[in-house]
């Protein structure tokens, strides 16, 4: 078994109870519930969480040092002036 740390949640007394009444019919404590839930959670925003790198990465993947810096300013305006010097 892996080790758990310790955590603090909230739940409205509705979820309680139904957690409670889960527990007492399947015998399953309601941390395991929790962490299931969690679980699916996470793998439903899994696209928004870092992933493995490649290992061989092509061209389209990513950009050389010299790509990003002309997408990027590309992409945004330069600074004016003012901003540069820190003067208004």
């Amino acid at each position: 078994m892996r080790k758990k740390i310790s955590t603090t949640i909230y739940v409205t007394p509705e979820q309680a109870d139904k957690l409670k009444l889960l527990h007492e019919r399947t015998k399953v404590p309601v941390a395991v519930y929790i962490r299931e839930g969690i679980d699916l959670v996470l793998r439903h925003y899994a696209h928004l969480l870092p992933g493995q790198l490649a290992l061989v990465e092509t061209q389209a993947e990513t950009p050389r040092p010299g790509e990003v810096n002309a997408s990027a300013s590309a992409a945004e305006p330069p600074p004016s002036a003012a901003a540069a010097g820190g003067k208004k």
